[in-house]
């Protein structure tokens, strides 16, 4: 059969089943490089970086901001700056490539695309990540994509961007960090003895709800879960058995060496305050 010669549109099949998973250090950095961001700069962009895990989850795990300039039209990213940062990660952890790159905001801009086009050059199937740092509807906003791009024949027309599943994956040091800066306004960043005694309530209330399920089973008020009841089993086997003379001194040791680094580091800061107020004393004199 002879061809009809006619031009067809078409899409780029989009990566099946890709998902990603982000690590909370990531959403932290962001929020970070957001506050510390100049005073013309409406948001920030960065790198993203981690690895493919087996079943082609997308681990981030990493990120820096790069400079860039953006105009209705146009966006310049610092490139030089993007491969320097690269090359100090990956001396520390060699095993993190690029994954993609993550924006502050809550949508699609006209220059994500030109900024897609670049970490594309860097990685197969980047995913973008936008973080809403401003809280437009109430809470800061996650949410990933991946591009796809519009052919109308052999060329290329745009960038379609479609939403995947984020797993905002967290171990327990990293919940109680999260719960205190997910409301729109903290008082203060809880120290090291706050977080302590934070950590130790969350722990007894985590006890109160085993015990209460525990009694729950005895009495017949609940049915009992083989897989609950293992990890109860396998969790009570793995505290070590020790004295309560043992364990009292075991606690009040580590108390002494956590007040201890509290006033070697109060003692580092009033030392380098004097410093730089002498130093500035010295100039102007």
């Amino acid at each position: 059969m002879a061809s009809s010669g006619q031009t067809v549109l078409q899409f780029s099949s989009p990566p099946t089943n890709v998902s990603a998973r982000v690590h909370p250090l990531v959403i932290f950095n962001i929020c970070d490089f957001y506050v510390r961001r100049p005073d013309q700069a409406e948001k920030v962009i960065g790198t993203l970086l981690g690895s493919v895990l087996p079943d082609g989850t997308i681990d981030i795990r990493n990120s820096y901001v790069v400079p860039h300039n953006e105009s209705s039209d146009q966006v310049a990213l610092d490139i030089d700056y993007h491969h320097n940062m690269l090359l100090s990660h990956q001396k520390v952890n060699p095993k993190e490539i690029i994954v993609g790159w993550f924006s502050t905001g809550f949508e699609v801009t006209g220059g994500s695309a030109l900024i897609h086009e670049f970490y594309a050059r860097e990685v197969s199937n980047p995913v973008h990540l936008i973080v809403d740092t401003g809280f437009k509807n109430g809470e800061a906003a996650i949410k990933g994509f991946v591009s796809i791009n519009l052919s109308l024949g052999d060329q290329q027309l745009a960038a379609q961007f479609q939403e995947i599943p984020l797993d905002l994956r967290m171990v327990e040091a990293e919940q109680i960090g999260f719960d205190v800066l997910k409301p729109t306004t903290v008082d203060k960043i809880p120290n090291d003895l706050e977080g302590m005694e934070a950590s130790m309530e969350r722990l007894l209330a985590l006890l109160d709800e085993v015990y209460k399920y525990v009694d729950d089973v005895v009495e017949g008020r609940v049915a009992p879960d083989n897989e609950i009841g293992q990890f109860i089993s396998d969790t009570v086997a793995s505290i070590p058995k020790l004295s309560p003379h043992t364990f009292d001194k075991l606690v009040n040791d580590n108390l002494q060496d956590q007040l201890l680094l509290l006033y070697l580091s109060s003692i580092t800061r009033t030392q380098l305050s004097l410093a730089e107020k002498l130093n500035t004393a010295a100039q102007i004199l």
